[in-house]
C-alpha cells in the first residue's frame, strides 16, 4: 500500500464572534436583529408568547392545529392563492412551538424579506380559519398522533410527566398533547378563542441577516400592524418538588420484545446560574456518545444502542431525564446501573480528562450550530425568551470552556437526585414486573390509562 498523502493535523481554533444584536421598538413591538455582514439570505421570525404553557388544561395541542391552519387561507386570499404568493418568493412559512413560544419564520434573499414578512403576519394575524378547514387540520392531527402514540415511548415520556409535574398542571401533560386532547378540541370556540387571545399582540420579530440592506423599522411596521394588548405575565419560576422517594410506573405493553425507560426528576430552569455548568455535568452523564451512561449500558453490559441522560429547561421549569431502550431480559438490571451512575455522579462528582472532552465537544458544538442565518435567528429567540443579555451568546463559548471540575461536580451533587427519579418503564408487565421488584429501586405501582 503507498501513502498517498498525510493525513493533516487538526488546526488551530478560530475565535467565534457572534454578530452584532440590534434592538428597537417599533409600531408597539420589539425588533431583535443580528447583523450579519454580505449574507445573501435573511430570516425573519415572529416570536409570539403563545407556547403550550398558554393551552388551557384539557386543550393540549391547541398550538399544534392552529401551525397547520394558518397554511389554510387567509382573509385576503384563500388557501391555493396564499400558497402561490409565498412560493412566488421562494420560501415557505415554518412554524414551530414549545412551552415558552410560538415560532412562525421566513427565509429568503434579503431583498425579498419585506415582502415575506408581509405575507408572514398576514398569514399570522388574519387567518381564515375556515371551520372546514380547521376540523380537517385537527382530525389530520390527531391521527398523526394517533400513529405515534401506538409506537414504545409516548406513553412513557407523558407517564413521567404527569408524575413529575402533576397531570392537573399544562406543564405536567404531553407538549403538543395527546391524540385524545387534540381530538376534542372545538374548531370553533377553541382555535379560534386562542388565536384572538394570542395571535394579536406585537410580540417581538427576530431578523437575523444584512442589516446594512434591510429596513428595520418597514419589517417592524409589517409584523406589527393591527395588533394591540399590553404585555402578559409570563410568571416566574415554578416550585416543584421533588419526590423525596424513588418510585417506579410501570406501563404495560403485552408482548413487547423491548422496554422503554424513562428516568427523571425535576430540575431547574433556563435562567438558573448554574445552567452551564449543570449542561456539562449532564454532558459528561449521558448528553454524549462518550457518556458514561453510554460507555457503561452500551459499550461495557451490551444492554442498549443508546442511551441519553441531560438536563432540559423552559422559562419556568426544568427535568433531567434518562432515556433508552432495551431487551426485555434486561430491563431491572440496566435499570439498576442507570440509577448508579446517576448516583456516582452526584456523589462523586466528574474529573478532569471527563469534563475536558465535555467542554470541548460543548464550545465546539456552539460554533459549528451557529453558522447560518437561521440558527441565528433561533439564538435571539433564547435572548428574547429568557432575558438573557445581548453579549450572552458571546460569552458562552468562553463560559463553558473556564467551567472547572470544582463548578461542574457542585453543579452534579446540587442538581442531580437519585433517590428522588421516578423510573416509568413501558414493557411486558407480565415478563419484568417481579425482576423489577427484587431489584429494590423503589416501590412499583402500575400505570392506570
Amino acid at each position: 500500500m503507498t501513502l498517498i498523502a498525510a493525513r493533516p493535523g487538526p488546526g488551530a481554533a478560530r475565535p467565534y464572534r457572534f454578530p452584532q444584536v440590534v434592538r428597537r421598538t417599533v409600531a408597539g413591538g420589539q425588533v431583535v436583529a443580528a447583523h450579519l455582514p454580505g449574507q445573501n439570505l435573511a430570516v425573519a421570525l415572529l416570536l409570539l408568547d403563545a407556547g403550550a404553557g398558554r393551552e388551557p388544561v384539557g386543550k393540549e395541542g391547541l398550538g399544534g392545529v392552529l401551525a397547520k391552519a394558518l397554511e389554510e387561507g387567509t382573509a385576503q386570499r384563500d388557501g391555493t392563492a396564499y400558497a402561490l404568493a409565498i412560493e412566488a418568493l421562494g420560501t415557505e412559512l415554518v412554524t414551530g412551538s414549545d412551552w415558552d413560544s410560538f415560532q412562525v419564520s421566513v427565509q429568503v434573499p434579503v431583498d425579498r424579506l419585506a415582502a415575506a414578512v408581509e405575507l408572514l403576519a398576514e398569514a399570522v394575524r388574519t387567518p381564515r380559519l375556515d371551520p372546514a378547514d380547521v376540523l380537517r387540520v385537527r382530525d389530520d392531527e390527531a391521527t398523526a398522533l394517533r400513529m405515534d402514540w401506538a409506537n414504545p415511548g409516548p406513553r412513557a415520556d407523558a407517564v413521567l410527566r404527569a408524575d413529575l409535574f402533576g397531570a392537573d398542571n399544562r406543564w405536567g401533560r404531553p407538549l403538543y398533547g395527546d391524540p385524545e386532547s387534540v381530538a376534542a378540541l372545538d374548531v370553533v370556540d377553541d382555535v379560534t378563542v386562542f388565536h384572538s387571545e394570542w395571535f394579536i399582540r406585537p410580540g417581538t420579530l427576530v431578523v437575523a441577516g444584512d442589516l446594512d440592506r434591510l429596513d428595520l423599522d418597514a419589517l417592524g411596521a409589517a409584523a406589527f400592524a393591527g395588533t394591540g394588548g399590553g404585555p402578559v405575565d409570563k410568571g416566574g419560576p415554578l416550585d416543584v418538588p421533588l419526590s423525596g422517594r424513588r418510585k417506579v410506573i410501570l406501563v404495560d405493553r403485552p408482548g413487547s420484545v423491548q422496554s422503554t425507560l424513562r428516568l427523571g426528576h425535576p430540575a431547574p430552569h433556563r435562567a438558573h446560574p448554574d445552567h452551564v455548568a449543570t449542561t456539562l455535568a449532564g454532558t459528561v452523564l449521558g448528553g454524549a456518545f462518550t457518556s458514561r451512561l453510554n460507555h457503561l449500558i452500551r459499550e461495557v453490559r451490551g444492554y442498549t444502542y443508546g442511551i441519553r441522560g441531560d438536563f432540559a429547561s423552559s422559562r419556568r421549569f426544568g427535568r433531567f431525564a434518562v432515556s433508552s431502550g432495551v431487551q426485555t431480559a434486561v430491563t431491572a438490571p440496566a435499570l439498576v446501573e442507570a440509577v448508579g451512575e446517576v448516583t456516582r455522579t452526584q456523589l462523586t462528582g466528574v474529573t478532569e480528562d471527563e469534563l475536558t472532552v465535555a467542554r470541548s465537544w460543548r464550545a465546539g458544538q456552539l460554533s459549528v450550530e451557529l453558522q447560518s442565518p437561521r440558527a441565528i435567528a433561533s439564538a435571539l429567540t433564547t435572548l428574547v425568551v429568557h432575558d438573557l443579555p445581548d453579549d450572552y451568546h458571546a460569552r458562552l463559548r468562553e463560559a463553558l470552556l473556564a467551567a472547572d471540575v470544582e463548578q461542574v461536580s457542585a453543579a452534579a451533587a446540587a442538581h442531580l437526585h437519585p433517590d428522588s427519579l421516578t423510573l416509568v418503564i413501558e414493557g411486558d408487565s407480565a415478563v419484568i414486573r417481579d425482576e423489577l421488584v427484587a431489584a429494590g429501586l423503589g416501590e412499583v405501582v402500575d400505570h392506570r390509562a
